[in-house]
């Protein structure tokens, strides 16, 4: 427990095209979402799209509004029908969605990144990786995330 496992991500079409598109707002940065305040090359700290997503749904929020910040609700769901959503949440769509395609559970925590269960001996001797099933889940997941944006776009 605690250890840090590698984790290998094949991109659908559709999520390349989303970091092409990201390159070409960022420029010649080696970073998805450099940071444009500080002096040496990095990225934006971990925590600044959780904060600017909450950042955007101000309804939620029982705190004043702080400066040099978005205070609206840009991203509120359904006129806030809905509870107030973070990153995480689009984590959770994304595996609903893939079971939803029909992609099996294991298949889904691999994506994902979970630590699988079973017993230490089992974690130790079985390596096999995945990789085509993961691939093929992550390519079934942008085509459907495709599809619903083309015909939202009509």
């Amino acid at each position: 427990m605690g250890k840090k496992q590698g984790h290998r991500v094949y991109l659908s079409d559709f999520s390349l095209r989303q970091f092409q598109a990201l390159k070409a707002l960022t420029g010649t940065s080696p970073h998805c979402f450099p940071a444009r305040n500080h002096k040496e090359d990095t990225h934006i700290d971990v925590k600044t799209v959780s904060k600017q997503v909450g950042d955007r749904q101000i309804r939620f929020k029982t705190r004043k509004d702080l400066s040099r910040r978005a205070n609206d609700n840009a991203l509120v769901l359904k006129c806030g029908s809905h509870r107030e959503w973070t990153p995480q949440d689009m984590r959770r769509t994304g595996a609903t969605m893939m079971q939803a395609l029909g992609i099996l559970p294991d298949i889904i925590d691999r994506c994902q990144n979970h630590v699988m269960a079973g017993s230490r001996v089992r974690r130790h001797y079985l390596h096999h990786e995945f990789a085509d099933e993961k691939k093929a889940a992550w390519d079934k997941l942008g085509k459907q995330i495709d599809a619903i944006l083309e015909q939202n776009n009509r």
